[in-house]
Protein backbone atom coordinates (compact mmCIF):
# COMPACT_ATOMS: atom_id res chain seq x y z
CA UNK A 1 0.00 0.00 0.00
CA UNK A 2 1.09 3.53 -0.69
CA UNK A 3 0.18 4.88 2.74
CA UNK A 4 1.28 3.55 6.12
CA UNK A 5 -0.69 0.72 7.74
CA UNK A 6 -0.90 2.91 10.84
CA UNK A 7 -3.76 4.70 9.08
CA UNK A 8 -5.95 1.56 9.13
CA UNK A 9 -8.04 0.32 12.07
CA UNK A 10 -10.71 -2.39 12.32
CA UNK A 11 -14.37 -1.81 13.05
CA UNK A 12 -13.96 -3.78 16.29
CA UNK A 13 -11.91 -0.94 17.75
CA UNK A 14 -13.32 1.68 20.11
CA UNK A 15 -13.33 5.45 19.80
CA UNK A 16 -10.57 5.43 22.42
CA UNK A 17 -8.50 3.08 20.25
CA UNK A 18 -8.97 5.39 17.29
CA UNK A 19 -7.95 8.40 19.36
CA UNK A 20 -4.77 6.64 20.47
CA UNK A 21 -4.01 5.68 16.87
CA UNK A 22 -4.52 9.26 15.66
CA UNK A 23 -2.27 10.52 18.44
CA UNK A 24 0.48 8.13 17.35
CA UNK A 25 0.57 9.37 13.74
CA UNK A 26 3.62 11.42 12.86
CA UNK A 27 3.14 12.17 9.17
CA UNK A 28 0.81 15.14 9.60
CA UNK A 29 -2.19 13.30 8.16
CA UNK A 30 -4.69 12.90 11.00
CA UNK A 31 -7.06 10.53 9.24
CA UNK A 32 -7.55 6.79 9.66
CA UNK A 33 -9.75 4.41 7.69
CA UNK A 34 -11.97 1.78 9.27
CA UNK A 35 -12.39 -1.69 7.76
CA UNK A 36 -14.46 -4.65 8.92
CA UNK A 37 -13.15 -8.17 9.47
CA UNK A 38 -13.48 -8.89 5.72
CA UNK A 39 -11.40 -5.80 4.91
CA UNK A 40 -14.43 -3.94 3.56
CA UNK A 41 -14.18 -0.22 3.98
CA UNK A 42 -16.55 1.22 6.59
CA UNK A 43 -15.38 4.84 6.34
CA UNK A 44 -12.87 7.32 7.71
CA UNK A 45 -12.32 8.92 11.09
CA UNK A 46 -10.54 12.17 11.95
CA UNK A 47 -9.88 13.87 15.26
CA UNK A 48 -12.77 16.18 14.41
CA UNK A 49 -15.12 13.20 14.00
CA UNK A 50 -14.12 11.91 17.43
CA UNK A 51 -14.57 15.33 19.01
CA UNK A 52 -18.08 15.59 17.58
CA UNK A 53 -18.91 12.05 18.76
CA UNK A 54 -17.83 12.87 22.32
CA UNK A 55 -19.87 16.09 22.30
CA UNK A 56 -22.91 13.97 21.44
CA UNK A 57 -22.41 11.98 24.63
CA UNK A 58 -20.57 8.95 23.28
CA UNK A 59 -17.77 7.58 25.46
CA UNK A 60 -14.27 6.44 24.57
CA UNK A 61 -15.43 2.83 24.95
CA UNK A 62 -18.10 3.22 22.24
CA UNK A 63 -17.45 1.44 18.90
CA UNK A 64 -15.42 3.51 16.45
CA UNK A 65 -18.16 2.89 13.90
CA UNK A 66 -20.28 5.39 15.87
CA UNK A 67 -17.88 8.14 14.79
CA UNK A 68 -17.06 6.96 11.29
CA UNK A 69 -17.81 8.98 8.15
CA UNK A 70 -19.26 6.32 5.87
CA UNK A 71 -19.71 8.61 2.86
CA UNK A 72 -15.98 9.18 2.39
CA UNK A 73 -14.54 9.61 -1.09
CA UNK A 74 -13.02 6.44 -2.58
CA UNK A 75 -11.65 5.32 -5.93
CA UNK A 76 -11.51 2.04 -7.81
CA UNK A 77 -8.11 2.86 -9.34
CA UNK A 78 -5.07 5.01 -8.72
CA UNK A 79 -6.05 8.61 -9.49
CA UNK A 80 -4.82 10.64 -12.42
CA UNK A 81 -2.91 13.84 -11.78
CA UNK A 82 -5.87 16.18 -12.32
CA UNK A 83 -7.92 14.17 -9.85
CA UNK A 84 -5.13 14.31 -7.27
CA UNK A 85 -4.89 18.09 -7.53
CA UNK A 86 -8.66 18.42 -7.19
CA UNK A 87 -8.82 16.26 -4.06
CA UNK A 88 -5.91 18.06 -2.43
CA UNK A 89 -7.57 21.40 -3.16
CA UNK A 90 -10.61 20.09 -1.25
CA UNK A 91 -8.45 19.18 1.74
CA UNK A 92 -8.53 15.42 1.12
CA UNK A 93 -5.12 13.88 1.79
CA UNK A 94 -5.90 10.17 2.09
CA UNK A 95 -7.69 8.27 -0.67
CA UNK A 96 -8.92 4.67 -0.13
CA UNK A 97 -8.75 2.44 -3.21
CA UNK A 98 -11.43 -0.27 -3.13
CA UNK A 99 -12.39 -3.18 -5.37
CA UNK A 100 -15.85 -4.04 -6.73
CA UNK A 101 -16.80 -5.62 -3.38
CA UNK A 102 -15.78 -2.53 -1.42
CA UNK A 103 -12.65 -4.14 0.00
CA UNK A 104 -9.68 -1.91 0.69
CA UNK A 105 -6.83 -2.69 -1.72
CA UNK A 106 -4.71 0.43 -1.32
CA UNK A 107 -4.51 3.63 0.67
CA UNK A 108 -2.90 6.58 -1.10
CA UNK A 109 -1.35 9.54 0.64
CA UNK A 110 -2.12 12.14 -2.02
CA UNK A 111 0.52 14.55 -0.74
CA UNK A 112 3.29 12.14 -1.73
CA UNK A 113 1.59 10.42 -4.64
CA UNK A 114 2.93 10.96 -8.11
CA UNK A 115 0.18 10.11 -10.56
CA UNK A 116 1.47 8.35 -13.67
CA UNK A 117 1.72 10.44 -16.82
CA UNK A 118 1.76 9.16 -20.45
CA UNK A 119 5.48 9.76 -20.84
CA UNK A 120 8.37 7.36 -21.40
CA UNK A 121 11.89 8.47 -20.55
CA UNK A 122 15.21 7.95 -22.25
CA UNK A 123 18.34 8.85 -20.29
CA UNK A 124 21.39 9.37 -22.48
CA UNK A 125 24.31 7.74 -20.65
CA UNK A 126 26.70 6.51 -23.33
CA UNK A 127 29.38 9.20 -23.23
CA UNK A 128 32.92 8.76 -21.95
CA UNK A 129 32.88 11.76 -19.59
CA UNK A 130 36.35 12.78 -20.75
CA UNK A 131 36.29 16.13 -18.94
CA UNK A 132 35.98 14.27 -15.63
CA UNK A 133 39.00 12.03 -16.14
CA UNK A 134 40.71 10.29 -14.43
CA UNK A 135 37.55 9.52 -12.41
CA UNK A 136 35.80 8.21 -15.53
CA UNK A 137 38.63 5.98 -16.74
CA UNK A 138 37.19 3.01 -14.87
CA UNK A 139 33.71 4.28 -13.93
CA UNK A 140 31.10 5.68 -16.33
CA UNK A 141 30.15 9.26 -15.47
CA UNK A 142 26.52 8.35 -14.58
CA UNK A 143 27.83 6.14 -11.75
CA UNK A 144 30.13 8.72 -10.19
CA UNK A 145 28.78 9.42 -6.74
CA UNK A 146 27.59 12.66 -5.19
CA UNK A 147 26.96 12.33 -1.46
CA UNK A 148 27.03 8.56 -1.68
CA UNK A 149 24.61 8.20 -4.63
CA UNK A 150 25.37 7.79 -8.34
CA UNK A 151 24.50 10.83 -10.44
CA UNK A 152 22.07 8.84 -12.56
CA UNK A 153 20.05 7.80 -9.49
CA UNK A 154 19.15 11.46 -8.93
CA UNK A 155 17.95 11.63 -12.55
CA UNK A 156 15.85 8.46 -12.19
CA UNK A 157 14.36 9.74 -8.93
CA UNK A 158 13.38 13.03 -10.58
CA UNK A 159 11.64 11.19 -13.41
CA UNK A 160 9.82 8.91 -10.95
CA UNK A 161 8.71 11.92 -8.94
CA UNK A 162 7.23 13.37 -12.12
CA UNK A 163 5.03 10.28 -12.55
CA UNK A 164 7.09 8.49 -15.20
CA UNK A 165 7.05 4.71 -14.90
CA UNK A 166 8.87 3.57 -18.07
CA UNK A 167 12.53 4.56 -17.98
CA UNK A 168 15.25 3.44 -20.39
CA UNK A 169 18.97 4.16 -20.16
CA UNK A 170 21.03 4.30 -23.37
CA UNK A 171 24.55 2.99 -22.62
CA UNK A 172 27.76 2.48 -24.54
CA UNK A 173 30.94 3.34 -22.62
CA UNK A 174 31.45 0.81 -19.76
CA UNK A 175 27.86 -0.28 -20.40
CA UNK A 176 28.22 -3.45 -18.34
CA UNK A 177 28.53 -1.38 -15.15
CA UNK A 178 25.27 0.46 -15.82
CA UNK A 179 23.51 -2.78 -16.71
CA UNK A 180 24.68 -4.29 -13.42
CA UNK A 181 23.64 -1.17 -11.50
CA UNK A 182 20.05 -1.39 -12.74
CA UNK A 183 19.82 -5.18 -12.57
CA UNK A 184 16.72 -6.19 -10.66
CA UNK A 185 15.05 -2.80 -11.13
CA UNK A 186 12.42 -1.82 -13.67
CA UNK A 187 14.84 0.54 -15.40
CA UNK A 188 15.74 -0.92 -18.79
CA UNK A 189 19.18 -0.55 -20.36
CA UNK A 190 19.84 -0.53 -24.10
CA UNK A 191 23.35 -0.63 -25.56
CA UNK A 192 24.38 1.39 -28.59
CA UNK A 193 26.51 -0.85 -30.77
CA UNK A 194 27.84 2.29 -32.44
CA UNK A 195 27.65 5.93 -31.32
CA UNK A 196 24.17 7.24 -32.12
CA UNK A 197 24.63 10.85 -31.04
CA UNK A 198 22.67 12.68 -28.37
CA UNK A 199 19.23 11.45 -29.43
CA UNK A 200 19.62 8.69 -32.06
CA UNK A 201 19.03 5.97 -29.46
CA UNK A 202 15.33 6.89 -29.53
CA UNK A 203 15.05 4.64 -32.60
CA UNK A 204 15.81 1.68 -30.30
CA UNK A 205 12.82 2.42 -28.01
CA UNK A 206 9.97 1.30 -30.27
CA UNK A 207 8.58 -1.13 -27.69
CA UNK A 208 8.94 1.34 -24.82
CA UNK A 209 7.13 4.37 -26.20
CA UNK A 210 4.21 6.16 -24.58
CA UNK A 211 2.32 9.02 -26.22
CA UNK A 212 5.17 11.32 -25.22
CA UNK A 213 8.89 10.76 -24.65
CA UNK A 214 11.27 12.80 -22.54
CA UNK A 215 14.94 12.61 -23.39
CA UNK A 216 17.48 13.96 -20.93
CA UNK A 217 21.18 13.73 -20.24
CA UNK A 218 22.42 11.49 -17.45
CA UNK A 219 24.49 14.21 -15.77
CA UNK A 220 21.81 16.75 -14.89
CA UNK A 221 21.01 17.69 -11.32
CA UNK A 222 17.64 19.38 -11.65
CA UNK A 223 14.30 19.90 -9.92
CA UNK A 224 12.31 19.97 -13.17
CA UNK A 225 8.80 18.46 -13.02
CA UNK A 226 8.16 16.68 -16.33
CA UNK A 227 4.42 16.64 -15.61
CA UNK A 228 4.46 20.46 -15.70
CA UNK A 229 6.44 20.34 -18.92
CA UNK A 230 3.82 17.97 -20.37
CA UNK A 231 1.00 20.32 -19.37
CA UNK A 232 2.86 23.16 -21.07
CA UNK A 233 3.43 21.16 -24.27
CA UNK A 234 -0.24 20.19 -24.51
CA UNK A 235 -1.47 23.71 -23.71
CA UNK A 236 0.81 25.06 -26.46
CA UNK A 237 -0.49 22.39 -28.88
CA UNK A 238 3.15 21.62 -29.60
CA UNK A 239 5.03 18.54 -30.77
CA UNK A 240 8.34 19.29 -29.06
CA UNK A 241 9.27 21.23 -25.92
CA UNK A 242 12.87 22.11 -25.12
CA UNK A 243 13.69 22.89 -21.49
CA UNK A 244 15.72 26.08 -21.33
CA UNK A 245 17.71 27.95 -18.71
CA UNK A 246 18.59 31.67 -18.72
CA UNK A 247 22.13 32.60 -19.70
CA UNK A 248 23.19 36.19 -19.16
CA UNK A 249 26.05 37.84 -21.03
CA UNK A 250 27.60 40.97 -19.50
CA UNK A 251 29.25 43.23 -22.06
CA UNK A 252 32.17 45.14 -20.46
CA UNK A 253 31.94 48.04 -22.88
CA UNK A 254 29.49 50.76 -23.87
CA UNK A 255 27.34 49.55 -26.79
CA UNK A 256 26.19 51.96 -29.49
CA UNK A 257 22.89 51.80 -31.31
CA UNK A 258 23.52 53.22 -34.76
CA UNK A 259 21.69 54.05 -37.96
CA UNK A 260 24.44 53.91 -40.51
CA UNK A 261 27.11 56.18 -39.05
CA UNK A 262 24.66 58.10 -36.88
CA UNK A 263 24.70 57.18 -33.19
CA UNK A 264 21.12 56.90 -31.87
CA UNK A 265 21.96 55.89 -28.31
CA UNK A 266 24.69 54.54 -26.10
CA UNK A 267 24.24 51.92 -23.39
CA UNK A 268 26.96 51.48 -20.78
CA UNK A 269 28.01 47.87 -20.08
CA UNK A 270 24.65 46.26 -20.91
CA UNK A 271 23.70 42.68 -20.09
CA UNK A 272 21.71 40.40 -22.36
CA UNK A 273 19.81 37.31 -21.34
CA UNK A 274 19.46 34.38 -23.69
CA UNK A 275 17.78 31.02 -23.15
CA UNK A 276 20.11 28.05 -23.42
CA UNK A 277 19.29 24.43 -24.14
CA UNK A 278 19.05 22.54 -20.81
CA UNK A 279 19.48 19.09 -22.37
CA UNK A 280 15.88 17.99 -21.68
CA UNK A 281 13.45 17.39 -24.56
CA UNK A 282 9.79 16.34 -24.47
CA UNK A 283 8.50 15.00 -27.76
CA UNK A 284 5.27 13.61 -29.13
CA UNK A 285 5.87 10.07 -30.36
CA UNK A 286 5.16 11.11 -33.97
CA UNK A 287 8.53 12.89 -33.98
CA UNK A 288 10.30 9.53 -33.60
CA UNK A 289 9.41 8.72 -37.23
CA UNK A 290 12.03 11.29 -38.27
CA UNK A 291 14.83 9.17 -36.79
CA UNK A 292 16.49 6.54 -38.97
CA UNK A 293 17.33 3.33 -37.08
CA UNK A 294 21.01 2.80 -36.28
CA UNK A 295 21.95 6.23 -37.63
CA UNK A 296 23.76 8.85 -35.61
CA UNK A 297 21.59 11.86 -34.80
CA UNK A 298 22.10 14.75 -32.41
CA UNK A 299 19.22 16.52 -30.72
CA UNK A 300 19.68 19.87 -32.53
CA UNK A 301 19.45 18.06 -35.88
CA UNK A 302 16.21 16.34 -34.88
CA UNK A 303 14.78 19.66 -33.69
CA UNK A 304 15.75 21.22 -37.02
CA UNK A 305 13.99 18.41 -38.88
CA UNK A 306 10.88 18.88 -36.76
CA UNK A 307 10.78 22.63 -37.44
CA UNK A 308 11.35 22.16 -41.17
CA UNK A 309 8.55 19.57 -41.38
CA UNK A 310 6.04 21.94 -39.78
CA UNK A 311 6.13 20.55 -36.26
CA UNK A 312 5.47 23.05 -33.49
CA UNK A 313 8.53 23.43 -31.23
CA UNK A 314 8.35 25.49 -28.03
CA UNK A 315 10.68 26.61 -25.26
CA UNK A 316 9.90 25.56 -21.70
CA UNK A 317 11.68 27.83 -19.18
CA UNK A 318 13.03 25.62 -16.42
CA UNK A 319 12.39 26.77 -12.87
CA UNK A 320 14.47 25.77 -9.89
CA UNK A 321 17.75 23.87 -9.84
CA UNK A 322 19.70 22.95 -12.95
CA UNK A 323 23.34 21.86 -12.91
CA UNK A 324 25.10 20.24 -15.86
CA UNK A 325 27.75 18.06 -14.22
CA UNK A 326 30.32 18.13 -16.99
CA UNK A 327 33.51 19.34 -15.29
CA UNK A 328 35.21 18.86 -11.91
CA UNK A 329 34.03 22.37 -10.95
CA UNK A 330 30.42 21.43 -11.79
CA UNK A 331 30.83 18.21 -9.84
CA UNK A 332 32.03 20.10 -6.78
CA UNK A 333 29.22 22.64 -7.07
CA UNK A 334 26.60 19.87 -7.30
CA UNK A 335 27.99 18.29 -4.15
CA UNK A 336 27.84 21.61 -2.27
CA UNK A 337 24.29 22.21 -3.50
CA UNK A 338 23.05 18.86 -2.23
CA UNK A 339 24.80 19.38 1.11
CA UNK A 340 22.68 22.49 1.64
CA UNK A 341 19.39 20.66 1.04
Amino acid sequence: MTANYNHIITSEATIGDALLRLNSLTDGNLTIVVVDTDNRLRGTVTDGDIRRALLKGLTLSAPVTEAVQSNCITSSALPQRGRVNDLLARGIKLLPIVDAEGKLIDLVDLRNFHAPIPVSALIMAGGKGERLRPATLTTPKPLLEINGRPIIDYVVERLRNSGIERITVACRYLAEQLIAHFSGSNVKCIVEQQPLGTIGALSMMVDELSDYIVVMNCDLLTTIDISEMLDFLIAQEADVAIATVPYTVQVPYAILETDGTIVKSLQEKPSYTFYANAGIYLLHKSVIDMIQPDKRLDAPDLIERAINSGKRVVSFPLKGTWVDIGTPADFSYARQLLNKQ
